[in-house]
């Protein structure tokens, strides 16, 4: 491990983490207001293990929040409903699982005292030059603001999107997600992983405590972690910008705010113990509140496409111009329940 693989921050009101490789965030400790030190983002439990060196970037040490461009990857067609089949193309020869930036080292930038900058330049091929990151703590409070910039080498529309993990509890249901009002729900077209689908396929709902169920009936997405095994992708529509998690069992409630003009949609993961496979092994246990401008993360070219989400008026691609960079801010922040 290199020294500098690693950089802190601490302030009045906690500490945090950021690694090089994905930028991604973590681990974090919020001081809140009553004193109580509490530790929302995930870290997953294969981290430290000599067997992950192994693993794709993104999965090495996978961990926290970080930024995916372009957002998603892609799949294979085969048994999808048509009007998505007919638009999910195949992965480009250099495509990497949620973007270069999500599976490479970045490198440190200088920056103003009491933050954290990193870069990382694209491929030459790549239609993105380079994109930054900057992560400053809230002097005054137990909370995060994050500046993405995005740099392009020529006009291109990408799928983009934000990839905060958060832990949960270990009690089932001792979580709430709460999202306010949205538009509308959307369940995976298909299964996310083999034999770990709790949701019945390619359903829309408008209330996360009654998503359609593989089995009929309904279940309360929004009481995590879920009782069955599962690994499941629900997009929502519509959504102000602001989604929280209530940790009933630690007794604090996390807040992720964006800019719902750049992502008009929102991906939950629900990952719950459905991932079998090395290093999964079953015992992966997060939610992943994603604000995205993509179609479930189906990649590329499908989110270029004329998608059914497309179809619907809803944004799955960014158009970014040379002649001015993207810039996006979103800020996590903690409270006592």
């Amino acid at each position: 491990m290199k020294g500098d693989d690693y950089r802190g921050l601490g302030w009045a009101h906690g500490a945090l983490t950021v690694q090089r490789l994905g930028a991604m965030l973590a681990p974090v400790t919020f001081l809140l207001a009553d004193g109580r030190q509490v530790s929302p983002m995930h870290v997953a439990p294969w981290s430290n293990e000599p067997e992950a060196e192994a693993l794709p970037g993104i999965l090495r040490k996978l961990r926290g929040e970080w930024p995916c461009v372009p957002f998603g990857y892609s799949m294979p067609a085969e048994e999808w409903p048509d009007d998505w089949a007919r638009v999910m193309g195949p992965p480009a020869p250099d495509e990497e699982i949620h973007g270069h930036n999500s599976n490479h080292e970045w490198t440190w930038r200088d920056s103003e005292s009491g933050s954290l900058s990193l870069a990382l330049a694209y491929p030459e091929a790549s239609p993105v030059e380079r994109v930054e990151r900057t992560v400053r703590p809230d002097p005054s409070a137990p909370a995060i603001d994050i500046e993405f910039r995005v740099v392009v080498r020529r006009a291109c529309r990408l799928p983009i999107g934000l990839h905060p993990v958060f832990r949960l509890p270990f009690e089932t249901g001792a979580a709430t997600l709460e999202l306010g009002g949205f538009d509308e729900g959307r369940t995976y077209p298909h299964d996310v992983e083999p034999g770990a689908a709790v949701f019945a396929r390619n359903k829309t709902f408008f209330e996360l405590a009654s998503v359609p169920a593989r089995t009929g009936g309904t279940i309360d997405a929004s009481r995590l972690p879920l009782a069955a095994a599962a690994e499941e992708l629900l997009q929502i529509e519509g959504v102000d910008g602001m989604a929280a998690l209530a940790n009933h069992e630690d007794g604090y409630r996390v807040q992720l705010s964006w800019q719902k003009e750049h992502f008009p949609s929102l991906l939950l993961w629900c990952s719950n113990r459905g991932r079998r496979a090395a290093p999964w092994n079953g015992r992966h246990v997060a939610i992943g509140i994603e604000p995205i401008c993509s179609p479930f993360g189906l990649g590329p070219a499908t989110a270029l496409a004329d998608n059914p989400i497309a179809q619907s008026g809803i944004a799955t691609a960014l158009e970014f111009s040379p002649e001015k960079p993207f810039v996006t801010r979103y800020r996590i922040e903690a409270s006592a329940l």
